[in-house]
């Protein structure tokens, strides 16, 4: 995954904000709003774009597995055969794609939602936290990003799910 320089630089940002003042974050809680919305938009962007190459494939069993379960659809799932080998490894690949996206999200979420009382609270170490759980959650979606990565990596190896069923 390359670096995406919004991202680098909401970073960079959020280290500096760290060492700022109350008066400083008065002045500059818009930019640090703004900044982060950048790279959260673009780190949404690439996810995007990496999902976009997943193979039909792997989209219906990242829709299948993603998918809240109504109780007779599990019922059904027990009594269905194992799927093939080749598609038990990309759906193991997909369950850790699902688990670092979830993980990224609740991150994200617990930024914005320390940013928004320290906001209320006019809290600078409130304002310090947020900041290092956005860089966390940062890291986090890129994380996620990787892992979506490597199951379009993992199809065009060769173990695609149709070729291996045909």
């Amino acid at each position: 995954m390359r670096k995406l320089p919004q991202v680098q630089e909401a970073k960079e940002l959020m280290n500096e904000a760290m060492d700022w003042s109350t008066f400083k974050w008065l002045f500059e809680k818009s930019r640090v709003r703004k900044t982060a919305d950048h790279a959260n938009d673009s780190l949404d962007r690439m996810e995007r774009a990496v999902k976009a190459r997943w193979s039909d494939d792997a989209r219906a069993i990242y829709k299948k597995c993603s998918a809240k379960k109504s109780p007779a659809a599990q019922r059904l799932d027990q009594v269905k055969p194992e799927p093939e080998a080749t598609e038990s490894q990309i759906s193991a690949f997909i369950e850790n794609v699902i688990e670092a996206d979830t993980a990224a999200h609740r991150a994200r979420m617990d930024a914005e939602k320390t940013f928004d009382e320290a906001e209320k609270l006019m809290s600078t170490s409130m304002a310090r936290e947020g900041c290092k759980k956005a860089i966390r959650s940062w890291e986090l979606k890129e994380k996620a990003i990787r892992k979506a990565e490597a199951v379009v990596d993992t199809t065009q190896d060769g173990v695609d799910v149709k070729e291996a069923e045909s």
